[in-house]
């Protein structure tokens, strides 16, 4: 993937302070595009699509939603919570505003777990980052594949 003016100026708003505390580049050492496409190689090779997993991340959080902060049972299969938090957080690209909350999502067989956010699906969607290793928010594509598994 190419570095482009895009990629260098979100990846200044994505380090700790910028929009958030902690960032979302954890511990990397390498640039955003470089991120991105490996992530890319990983969704590819695991047969994930960037469409599908949002989509499901959100029908999660929707039925998770319903527990108004409690932990919610989702089909045999999940338990999902949701916390919300006041404001709003924008998109490091500066191509949104987003909810700001969080959700937890745990594979009850496994007990594998995720944290994402709104904010985690748009970047997942629109840009192909699911941050980085060592952030809180990092959506590891082997563990989406082992979570998301039906």
């Amino acid at each position: 993937m190419k570095d482009t003016k895009a990629h260098r100026e979100a990846e200044a708003r994505m380090l700790p302070g910028s929009i958030t505390a902690q960032g979302f580049l954890g511990e990397e050492s390498r640039h955003l595009a470089e991120i991105i496409e490996a992530d890319e190689g990983e969704f590819t090779r695991l047969g994930l699509d960037f469409e599908s997993v949002a989509a499901e991340l959100e029908r999660l959080r929707d039925a998770g939603e319903g527990g108004l902060g409690e932990p919610m049972t989702v089909e045999a299969t999940w338990v999902v919570q949701t916390g919300d938090a006041r404001g709003k957080l924008p998109c490091p690209y500066e191509d949104g505003i987003h909810h700001k909350n969080s959700i937890w999502l745990r594979r009850i067989d496994s007990g594998e777990s995720l944290v994402y956010s709104d904010l985690s699906i748009h970047l997942l969607r629109a840009h192909h980052f699911l941050q980085g290793r060592g952030s809180a928010f990092r959506l590891d594509p082997a563990a989406i594949k082992r979570i998301l598994a039906r």
